[in-house]
């Protein structure tokens, strides 16, 4: 099974640009097969990626329960699922996108659930790391529509009350039952040397603190110009930064080379 790194934290503190960066880091770091899983409603990994999507799990699952005649040839559910989330992967070098989509409607969706959760650990089979960037409230890994994690990530801005929500992101984890591997704070737009004020939330947060993601100028004019983080150039601070810390906790099961 792959190595699966997954992100939390609440919105707008650098998540998701983590993510797109720990993809590329892990490229940079001889990484031959990654998939990125965008498992947030507010789905924008994809442009982080630069890459186009054009049909979330959560589609083709409504599809699949709204129209459950339409399979082709008598098709089983489990068979139609997995061929449409083949067709529907986004591919890019170096790496695929799967975005899971919004949550589910009313009905009742643990039979889609399980039908989805089987087709995911499938493909994960053919990767050699997963990097899974999840909503704040940890719903897509409480639902066990994909496997546990062995690495989790609890991004924060530089703020006292981030590092506390990142702890208490830590605690939920633990409470839904998932199992992690291990788990890191990471600080996203922070700068070293932190301020006291920081080093106290993190002693206090229980966390072991992985690193920080600097704030980059090349980070900000890619999102200005509408561009992606593999335009980044290789001495980015903010790619160098995540290359470091993936570096010292990920194993090199794939012959990656720091």
């Amino acid at each position: 099974m792959a190595f699966t790194i997954a992100m939390a934290g609440k919105g707008g503190t650098g998540k998701t640009t983590t993510a797109a960066l720990a993809v590329r880091a892990l490229l940079d770091l001889g990484a031959r097969s990654v998939l990125a899983v965008d498992a947030d409603p507010n789905a924008c990994l994809h442009e982080a990626l630069g890459v186009t999507v054009e049909r979330s799990v959560g589609e083709i699952t409504e599809e699949m329960l709204a129209n459950p005649e339409a399979n082709p040839g008598g098709m089983g559910k489990h068979a139609w699922l997995e061929l449409n989330v083949q067709r529907y992967l986004a591919e890019a070098h170096g790496f695929d996108l799967l975005s899971m989509g919004r949550p589910e409607g009313s009905g009742c969706y643990c039979y889609a659930n399980d039908l989805v959760r089987g087709c995911i650990d499938d493909l994960t089979r053919g990767y050699g790391y997963v990097v899974m960037d999840n909503e704040a409230g940890l719903e897509h890994l409480s639902r066990r529509t994909t496997r546990d994690v062995d690495l989790l990530l609890l991004v924060s801005d530089p703020s006292v009350r981030g590092i506390a929500t990142a702890a208490r992101l830590s605690d939920l984890a633990d409470e839904l039952g998932i199992e992690v591997g291990s788990r890191y704070l990471v600080i996203a737009r922070g700068a070293e040397p932190l301020d006291p004020a920081l080093l106290a939330a993190v002693a206090s947060s229980g966390l072991a603190l992985l690193g920080v993601v600097p704030a980059d100028d090349g980070v900000t004019s890619c999102d200005l110009a509408g561009g992606c983080l593999f335009d980044l150039a290789q001495d980015s601070p903010a790619l160098a930064a995540v290359r470091e810390m993936l570096a010292s906790v990920v194993p090199v099961a794939e012959g990656v080379t720091t």
